[in-house]
């Protein structure tokens, strides 16, 4: 929330809200956005957008609910059709569940969340090792040049390269009209008929009180 409201304060027409479970640097607080977005609705006058587990109708009709004008997506956008990295990173997010990113680097205070792989876990054993002694040249070889390498290359065990745990939820490489259009039907669906629904029983359940 600093750093939101540090950004309204400076002047910013509108800032991105990013979860403990986005990829990349989630921040060292672990706030998930079920907390984070309702404290953001209450203290923000600039709107905001989510971001971190955003991946389709269901998130972008989470995300309204708990007071953000819109939703951000990373690593579901790298798996379409038109995002320019090697078909190994679209695959490998296909085939990745919410329960295969690493947090690395907390001993930095620079936490990064990304997808695992040989290298990263070999970057895990060596913070385990180190501990509070680690230094960034300690892990330089799992973090450095690594993206020309993963994204260009395919090469997927190069190192450690930003994830989100929203990977669970990747099931196909769309194009890109493919996936709004849908996340858009999806959540006309939920709101027209899940959520009016809820509302019809609310209201059907006062008559008979």
């Amino acid at each position: 929330m600093r750093h939101s409201l540090k950004a309204e304060r400076i002047g910013c027409d509108a800032v991105s809200v990013d979860g403990f479970e986005c990829g990349g640097h989630p921040g060292e607080d672990d706030i998930p956005n079920m907390i984070l977005l309702p404290r953001a609705a209450e203290e923000l006058k600039i709107p905001f957008v989510a971001s971190g587990e955003m991946a389709d109708g269901r998130s972008l009709v989470a995300a309204l609910s708990l007071g953000a004008a819109g939703m951000n997506m990373g690593t579901r956008f790298i798996a379409t059709k038109e995002a320019p990295v090697h078909q190994n990173v679209k695959n490998a997010l296909v085939a990745a569940t919410e329960l295969d990113t690493r947090l690395i680097m907390r001993a930095l205070r620079n936490t990064e969340r990304v997808l695992k792989n040989a290298n990263v876990d070999r970057l895990i054993e060596i913070e385990r090792e180190k501990g509070d002694r680690l230094k960034i040249d300690d892990i330089h070889g799992q973090v450095a040049g690594i993206y020309p390498k993963v994204m260009i290359e395919g090469e997927m065990d190069a190192g450690a390269w930003s994830c989100g745990m929203v990977a669970g939820l990747i099931r196909d490489v769309p194009s890109c009209k493919e996936l709004v259009d849908r996340i858009m039907g999806e959540a006309e669906t939920i709101i027209r008929s899940r959520l009016m629904g809820f509302l019809d029983g609310v209201g059907a359940a006062r008559k008979v009180a």
